[in-house]
């Protein structure tokens, strides 16, 4: 069953002008050490940015809450498999928005999707209520911070 979607659509220039002015305070207040390591370590860190703002913005709108309600940026975070496919990680306020609004008996998952056609970047976050025991081949977020 289907609890949440949400989709965001960023300007790459816009968070590129935002990199420019306010640097590490911008970097530091959003994103996580691990989002800031992979932005920095690619060619077009704007853009990877860019993909991470609107994954955590579609998360907030999945959630339903958008970036209201105690839901701060950091509660959201965007990870790779090995495979190079995003996933998205809750913590803090978001962990318990999410925990609120899965059923009993069934765990969620968080599915993310990202793009970029410079100079737009965009996510779509669809967040999933699975029967507890189901097997699936969504990984668990332990086993992708292995891999991040």
């Amino acid at each position: 069953m289907i609890l949440g979607i949400g989709t965001d659509l960023c300007n790459i220039e816009r968070i590129a002008g935002v990199l420019e002015r306010h640097g590490d305070r911008f970097r530091n207040r959003v994103f996580t050490d691990i989002e800031q390591a992979k932005a920095e370590r690619r060619a077009d860190t704007p853009g990877t940015y860019a993909k991470r703002w609107a994954a955590k913005e579609a998360c907030s709108k999945a959630l339903g809450t958008g970036l209201r309600m105690g839901i701060a940026w950091k509660d959201m975070s965007v990870t790779n498999m090995s495979s190079g496919q995003p996933v998205m990680h809750v913590t803090g306020w978001a962990q318990k928005r999410l925990e609120a609004m899965t059923p009993q008996g069934f765990e969620a998952v968080i599915h993310v999707t990202l793009t970029d056609d410079h100079p737009w970047a965009q996510a779509f976050v669809l967040i999933e209520a699975r029967a507890l025991g189901q097997s699936g081949d969504i990984p668990t977020p332990e086993a992708t911070r292995r891999l991040a």
